[in-house]
């Protein structure tokens, strides 16, 4: 066991090492991983001739309903299918990763993640497009989309089955591992002890992640209709808590928000060292940004592919509104409380910074936090295992054993979250997550016309039901 320990350790580390290759620009370690996914965001608002602006208003109409057919194929509505998406990406990564990002690059870090966000929806948009153009319904109405058969199918479109065929399958089995959610249960464990005093409480540790662990399988079970009931209640939910929250911290500190939103400014392009200490505060925020709406990563598309809609483009204008809430809206909300409260001079360099910040307010307001980090964890494992069901779906076909199966070992890992040393773990997972973005991306680029061509045939259907 040991040994088997020890080697994978050394593949954890090595494949870490890979996959999150840096070069030095102007003194600072640019991952290329991290720029391979930024390149894609703007190509697409290049290509799509910045939709991320032109393209808001018709998002929100069609978020309010407009046009929307409830007998057209698919499995949730545009609502629905959006807030399940926000499940997966609305999380932790909100909350610790801006303080990460302020700790790595200053406070201006927090501009180049809004910046980073407004690019990032034009990728998600392409990603969304294509998983609806090329998803399956099968004789039941049960939708399977994402990834793996925009890759598949779409490229055998073009000519290229094998490369598709390639693409589509090591996207599916890099997710495999990839989607274990130990992560999550680990780091929203770690906020509710610390907030409790339960640190060192091996029983409490293992009761609450068995709690998530059968919350999760009752929802799972359920399938897409139990998942949409679920997350369009819970997204909301959880994101208002927090914001709530934010805004009486904000609140308390009125008076120095402006300062707050120059210091912010400032030193997005004039921190410390001139040109060194800008890219530091840019890759900083670029960094935390991808991670945080996982634009390029495809992930979310799995979602979206189960919209009720006849116009991919529709649902792809859907998608265009997950970065701007989860990085312009939830990340810009945690960043100004760091920076009003003065907590990031003090220190801390993860989610104790923003727990810090809580704290401002009351001693006990970090209990808002540790209670909206819950709801975050647990709403990206609902939402990340039907990616995992859909994946296998793809791989095995649609049997109800493999289901069953995949569902088990899924749920039965998270309470390992909460006592296992996860960091071998976490480098295996943290890297095929991002490796995800090679297969998906080759393909978006591939397939970037006949995105543009869903987009016009869409603009085109709208100007003859006026």
């Amino acid at each position: 066991m040991d040994a088997l320990r020890d080697v994978l350790s050394i593949f954890g580390e090595w494949l870490i090492g890979v996959v999150f290759t840096a070069i030095p620009v102007f003194g600072v370690e640019v991952n290329l991983i991290v720029l391979w996914l930024f390149a894609g965001m703007v190509f697409f608002t290049l290509r799509l001739g910045f939709l991320n602006l032109r393209g808001f208003g018709t998002s929100l109409s069609i978020l309010r309903g407009r046009n929307y057919d409830p007998t057209a194929p698919g499995e949730m509505t545009p609502f629905q299918a959006l807030s399940t998406a926000l499940s997966g990406t609305v999380g932790l990564g909100n909350i610790a990763g801006v303080a990460i990002a302020i700790a790595m690059g200053g406070p201006g870090a927090a501009f180049w993640m809004v910046v980073v966000g407004f690019f990032a929806m034009s990728l998600k948009f392409a990603e969304v497009v294509l998983a609806v153009r090329y998803r399956t319904i099968d004789e039941t109405g049960r939708v399977s989309g994402g990834p793996m058969w925009y890759l598949s199918r779409g490229l055998a479109e073009k000519g290229l089955p094998r490369l598709g065929k390639v693409l589509g399958t090591l996207y599916a089995v890099f997710a495999l591992v990839a989607f274990i959610q130990i992560v999550q249960v680990n780091q929203s464990y770690s906020q509710v002890s610390t907030v409790l005093g339960l640190e060192q409480n091996t029983s409490a540790a293992l009761g609450y992640g068995v709690l998530i662990a059968f919350l999760a399988a009752i929802v799972l079970l359920g399938g897409a209709a139990s998942l949409a009931r679920i997350t369009s209640r819970l997204t909301p939910l959880m994101c208002g808590l927090y914001l709530a929250g934010a805004l009486i911290v904000l609140a308390a500190n009125l008076t120095a928000i402006p300062a707050a939103l120059e210091t912010i400014i400032i030193e997005a392009f004039t921190p410390d060292a001139a040109v060194g200490g800008l890219m530091g505060a840019f890759v900083a925020g670029m960094r935390r940004a991808v991670f945080s709406n996982e634009a390029g990563i495809g992930a979310a598309s799995i979602a979206h592919a189960a919209a009720r809609t006849r116009h991919p483009a529709s649902e792809g204008f859907v998608a265009l509104l997950e970065p701007f809430i989860d990085t312009v809206i939830v990340c810009s909300a945690t960043a100004l409380v760091i920076v009003t409260t003065g907590v990031w001079q003090d220190g801390h360099t993860d989610i104790a910074m923003t727990s810090a910040a809580f704290g401002t307010v009351s001693p006990w307001f970090p209990v808002i936090l540790a209670v909206a980090v819950c709801l975050f964890a647990f709403s990206t494992i609902l939402a990340v295992g039907y990616y995992g069901l859909q994946i296998c779906a793809y791989l095995f076909g649609p049997r109800p054993l493999i289901r069953r199966i995949y569902l088990t070992l899924f749920c039965v890992l998270l309470p390992l979250g909460t006592i296992a040393d996860v960091t071998t773990v976490l480098n295996i997972i943290d890297s095929l997550f991002f490796l995800l973005s090679v297969p998906n991306l080759i393909g978006l680029y591939i397939l970037s016309g006949v995105v543009c061509a869903e987009l016009r045939a869409f603009r085109e259907a709208q100007l003859a039901n006026r």
